[in-house]
């Protein structure tokens, strides 16, 4: 099928600039606009039997909320089976051959598993033979009419454009690159860009070395500003030095990777079809929360977020009043942080010590520090210095819960002393979390310590879900009380 292909090598030197038109319509909302079509014709085709074999037949026409129950029914089996087979997926629907006999199956083994389930709930006689047996002769043809118009439409789409999947990266060295076909570029990225990074192919291992480290640092630095979602490796899986490498970079970025097979890989299944080969990819790193996930913690934390600072207002306002009373100097303290995808910004806190360290070196507070003024001691104590973070909570930048941010002397010297410390930054920061209602809060004065604190929070991540922030905001409250580790 004519599709518009536009590869963009992307070259060190040239800081990996993009200049990128407008996308309609994404790829990754095909699947579920399909199966919402089909739910549809599904859903229809039961309310015509209904209505359409009483009418003919002379009978008077019954509820036919039955029939939309039915339907519903009908539409999730059905859609459940198909969507296991990857049938919704893009690179599926943007093949031109309709997939007849695999519809037909799914669709009549679904008529069979509700006519069992009619019999055995005795349900059938809502539900008219007539009536059941035009709704099955019927949705098929839907389906299949439905699926026809659908690759169609996404075949003119993609053509022209409007249907586009940008936000990947393939990376990969020349050899491999070259190898793929137009069928795998539309397969994983769909019409428009493809960003491509070349590595280096130079025969001395120190120059070769270099443009590598180049190569990466301008696809990393592509991916924070672009917020690209997954990076796609086209390597030979023997070049093991080459992928760890790799991997090394990208472990700091909140990204998907997967290995691509590369051309022996294709050659042993045959060069199977780019669905099939999107199966043997191998995932290399996890991406973080899902789309879903992101939007729903998000919603969590401007919600909560927002009660709380009308809530803790009053205290806010006393706060800032007994800080000016107690000495000269500002209220708020304020420091850089890293936050999600290792991007700075600036972290609120009420100002508890003499001292204002934002620098290449900031001293932790220890238990009796001088540093602390009076007021700031009480204020850390009951830990109030912290809720000026529910700004940043509000302005996206940290989340209710999720990995304490540091100072970043301290980010920069915990990534060199601990393999997997980068990978806290896959989630936004928050004003608690895993870690600190686990007794790890405060100081970190050894490696031991911190190395602990980063495998609690990397716990969080692999095992968020909205219950577990839940309870670590509720542990939080408990946790305040004890002032554990509070100085």
């Amino acid at each position: 099928m004519p599709t518009r292909f536009e590869v963009r090598d992307h070259k060190p030197e040239r800081g990996a600039s993009l200049e990128r038109g407008p996308v309609a319509f994404p790829c990754e909302a095909v699947p579920y606009l399909l199966s919402t079509a089909d739910a549809l014709v599904v859903l229809f085709a039961s309310l015509f039997g209904g209505f359409t074999y009483h009418w003919v037949s002379g009978t008077p026409i019954p509820d036919l909320s039955a029939y939309f129950a039915l339907g519903l029914v009908a539409s999730f089996v059905h859609i459940v089976r198909m969507a296991g087979r990857g049938y919704y997926d893009f690179e599926s629907a943007a093949k031109p051959t309709v997939e007849i006999v695999e519809v037909l199956i799914s669709w009549f083994t679904t008529g069979l598993m509700l006519a069992f389930f009619a019999f055995l709930f005795k349900v059938g006689e809502s539900f008219s033979r007539g009536s059941f047996l035009i709704f099955l002769a019927t949705a098929p043809v839907g389906l299949l009419a439905g699926r026809k118009i659908a690759k169609s439409l996404v075949r003119k789409a993609a053509a022209g454009g409007a249907i586009g999947k940008r936000n990947m990266v393939l990376l990969g060295d020349q050899t491999e690159l070259d190898a793929l076909e137009q069928r795998d570029l539309l397969a994983f990225f769909g019409a428009g860009e493809v960003n491509r990074f070349t590595l280096s192919t130079d025969d001395d291992p120190l120059v070769r070395h270099s443009n590598n480290s180049k190569t990466l640092d301008s696809v990393a630095s592509f991916i924070r500003r672009n917020n690209t979602a997954e990076v796609l490796l086209a390597l030979s899986w023997s070049d093991t030095a080459r992928i760890e490498l790799i991997r090394d970079v990208i472990k700091t970025l909140p990204v998907s990777a997967k290995l691509l097979p590369d051309k022996q890989i294709r050659t042993l299944t045959n060069y199977a079809s780019s669905g099939h080969q999107r199966t043997v990819s191998l995932e290399i790193q996890r991406a973080p929360l899902s789309t879903t996930e992101q939007v729903v913690k998000r919603a969590v934390d401007l919600s909560i977020g927002f009660l709380a600072l009308v809530f803790f207002m009053p205290i806010l306002s006393l706060t800032a009043m007994a800080i000016r009373l107690d000495g000269e100097g500002p209220i708020l303290f304020l420091q850089n942080r890293k936050g999600f995808n290792g991007r700075q910004f600036v972290m609120f806190k009420f100002r508890t010590m003499t001292v204002q360290e934002n620098g290449e070196v900031v001293a932790q507070a220890t238990r009796n520090d001088p540093r602390v003024t009076r007021i700031g001691r009480l204020l850390r104590a009951a830990s109030i210095d912290e809720l000026p973070q529910l700004i940043n909570v509000m302005r996206g930048e940290m989340s209710l819960v999720g990995p304490r941010p540091h100072a970043l002397a301290h980010d920069n010297h915990f990534e060199n002393l601990l393999q997997d410390y980068a990978f806290r930054h896959h989630v936004k920061p928050g004003m608690t979390g895993w870690a600190q209602v686990n007794g790890l809060r405060g100081a970190t004065p050894s490696v031991d310590q911190i190395a602990r604190r980063v495998e609690m929070d990397l716990w969080y991540i692999n095992n968020w879900s909205l219950w577990l922030d839940i309870q670590i905001l509720i542990k939080t409250l408990f946790e305040v009380l004890r002032k554990r580790n509070a100085f």
